[in-house]
């Protein structure tokens, strides 16, 4: 939920939607979007999605959809890694304009949105759900449960977020300039390259929201002109903010289009007098052209060049291009639930599967024998080899690659896996892996999911491979938003 910004003369770009690792610009740790001209919409774009209220209701479900239920299919001729660069990430502002036209965009948006707290939420997309109260909301999603997995009869209801403003530890903003040459930050307008002039954000950190203001007050006098895709001109981005939601620390990402800044240990030195708090700053460079927010090439101007954050008991390094869930409360809930329903005694072998930094293997690692996590981003490896180390776990491997390659590599060595956790990213996960898990004798499939449709699909595959539905729970990871992260077990019935 936005507040307008200032600056109101002329916006553009486009809204683009974030993704693990590698990001695609904000307007949701990932499918590539391809740029379009400004006022159009891009092609090709797919959709995504993020305490117990009740039960499900019963009767035809109304409102939004995830799609077209039953009628998702497996990425012709892709396979969908174990958290590669641009492959993962669900919710608010990662998404925006979610699951296409069918859902509340466009003149719907408009009018539903008339009475929005938020004076942009008509062109920034994000939050769907403004109209509605925070208990509509949770029946609203649990309607999408039910039409997507109520087949199974065992979902118990939605886990609900106690406070649901500001929970976003992660801000991305767009720049550009206005009419008049004067810079604005803030968001892209669902389904065009406009930027929306953004002052602050009811679901996103307001630390992060200061400090983005901060740094757009301190261009001019610095000389540092904002990018303009169409002409090539310009240096400034973007700006990305992460903050450790438990230790506090603050990291600043100035994503730039060339390496050069401008009297950077100055403008290093003036941001930190106005921010004491920020205890890292890294400048990013992508000179291509591309929807891609983040470039390969960082040099760390001030801190260590990564915060760290506690989360399930444990501390995590992150780095700006690692995969990190934005809702750090709602997330421990997520990992409680995945790990209760893992059952685990200390004598399994676990896999985790699209583990990103670690998260979910190293908090359930105190509960098992051995711990492996696989990871197509090599970042986030780094950062989970560290995150092992840090928490002097001992029973962890982490691996970079393809999951499924791994676990059929895992299965010609005659090895087994008792437990799989699994984080696709929201096109779900492919054939090839489903089969790989089946053939390392996995006991029990804990299947997290940002997307309720493909993890439908998936839940099929699993089914023809002899696993049967057993557990399943909601959470709502994304407030005011039309996205639901789902988790589920799977045991195994037959061979």
């Amino acid at each position: 939920m936005k507040q307008a910004g200032r600056n109101d003369g002329r916006t553009q770009k486009g809204r683009m939607e974030m993704r693990r690792g590698g990001e695609i610009s904000r307007g949701n740790t990932d499918e590539k979007t391809r740029r379009s001209p400004k006022g159009k919409t891009p092609e090709g774009r797919t959709s995504t999605g993020r305490t117990p209220i009740g039960s499900f209701p019963t009767g035809r479900t109304q409102g939004l959809s995830y799609g077209s239920a039953g009628k998702e299919r497996f990425p012709d001729g892709k396979k969908t890694g174990s958290g590669a660069a641009g492959s993962k990430s669900c919710g608010a502002h990662e998404s925006r304009g979610a699951y296409g036209s069918r859902g509340l965009h466009g003149a719907r948006t408009a009018r539903l949105m008339a009475s929005s707290p938020c004076p942009v939420s008509g062109k920034c997309g994000g939050c769907q759900y403004l109209h509605l109260s925070y208990e509509q909301q949770l029946e609203k999603k649990k309607r999408m449960l039910r039409e997507a997995l109520g087949e199974y009869r065992v979902l118990s209801g939605i886990i609900w977020m106690e406070h649901p403003y500001h929970y976003r530890n992660k801000v991305h903003a767009a720049f550009d300039h206005d009419r008049k040459g004067n810079p604005i930050s803030g968001v892209y307008q669902e389904g065009t390259h406009e930027v929306v002039p953004v002052e602050s954000c009811l679901i996103e950190d307001e630390k992060a929201d200061a400090i983005i203001g901060s740094i757009r007050s301190l261009l001019p006098s610095f000389k540092i002109k904002t990018y303009d895709e169409d002409t090539g001109y310009g240096l400034l981005r973007h700006v990305m903010v992460r903050r450790g939601f438990v230790s506090g620390e603050i990291m600043v990402v100035l994503v730039t289009a060339s390496p050069i800044l401008p009297s950077k240990n100055h403008f290093v030195k003036a941001l930190l007098k106005l921010h004491p708090e920020i205890t890292t700053i890294i400048q990013n460079v992508n000179d291509r052209a591309t929807s891609m927010v983040l470039g390969e090439r960082e040099t760390v101007l001030y801190g260590k060049g990564y915060i760290e954050d506690t989360l399930c008991g444990l501390t995590f390094r992150i780095s700006s291009k690692s995969f990190y869930q934005v809702n750090p409360v709602q997330t421990q809930k997520l990992y409680q639930k995945a790990i209760e329903y893992a059952g685990l005694t200390g004598e399994e072998v676990v896999v985790d599967a699209y583990c990103g930094i670690g998260t979910i293997g190293l908090a359930a690692a105190g509960n098992a024998a051995q711990v492996i996590g696989v990871e197509l981003n090599a970042d986030a490896v780094k950062d989970a080899v560290v995150n092992a180390r840090r928490n002097g776990i001992r029973n962890a491997r982490f691996y970079q690659g393809d999951a499924g390659e791994f676990l059929r590599r895992m299965a010609d060595a005659k090895e087994r896996a008792d437990v799989i956790f699994l984080d696709p990213p929201r096109t779900g996960s492919t054939k090839e892996f489903i089969e790989a898990a089946a053939s390392v004798g996995a006991k029990k499939i804990v299947y997290i999911s940002c997307n309720p449709q493909t993890q439908a699909r998936d839940l099929k595959v699993f089914e023809r491979m002899g696993y049967g539905v057993k557990k399943g729970m909601g959470v709502d990871m994304f407030p005011w938003t039309e996205h639901v992260e789902t988790v589920v077990l799977m045991s195994r019935v037959k061979d």
